[in-house]
């Protein structure tokens, strides 16, 4: 189980399309899934150390948070708003497919000094986004890279203009 577990992780870090489609259809994968969000969470926790306990403590549940909200503005904008015809997707197939996209974001623990914390999180932000775009595409079940990626976006600033509310209500 653990190794199977392992592999996933590192065939998500590879970007492999085939490990997306995998994850989507194994319902038993959400909780792996979750895992890798916390493992992912952790690892800037320990990498962000120099920047406070809180962060270790606070991030994982944060995180989880995060995922799960995100999956499902990622359902609405992509299956309600922007559908391909063949497009057929439900939150857990993304919960499945973004959990695992974050895997990219366990190399952040090296980034235990300022230079090394900036090289790691900017690194993996961009991995991270670039396994964000193939998870979507294949939930989705889109054709274009170009529409993943879109609904990505847009659905990052739904969730920016929603945290800025937040803010904004609770300063």
């Amino acid at each position: 189980m653990i190794s199977i577990f392992l592999n996933r992780i590192i065939r998500a870090i590879k970007i492999d399309i085939d490990l997306y489609e995998e994850v989507e259809a194994d319902k038993s994968a959400t909780v792996q899934a979750g895992l890798v969000v916390v493992l992912s969470s952790l690892a800037a926790g320990v990498g962000a150390i120099h920047l406070g306990v809180s962060n270790l403590l606070l991030a994982p549940l944060l995180s989880l948070l995060s995922w799960y909200i995100w999956a499902y503005i990622i359902y609405f904008v992509g299956v309600k708003m922007f559908p391909d015809p063949q497009t057929k997707s439900s939150h857990g197939e993304l919960l499945r497919t973004i959990g695992f996209s974050s895997a990219p974001g366990i190399i952040r623990i090296f980034g235990i000094t300022p230079t090394l914390m900036t090289v790691t999180f900017i690194g993996s932000a961009f991995w991270m986004l670039a396994c964000m775009v193939v998870a979507v595409k294949s939930a989705l079940d889109y054709k274009s890279m170009w529409k993943a990626f879109g609904v990505v976006v847009f659905a990052w600033l739904i969730q920016a203009f929603g945290l800025f509310l937040i803010l904004i209500l609770f300063r």
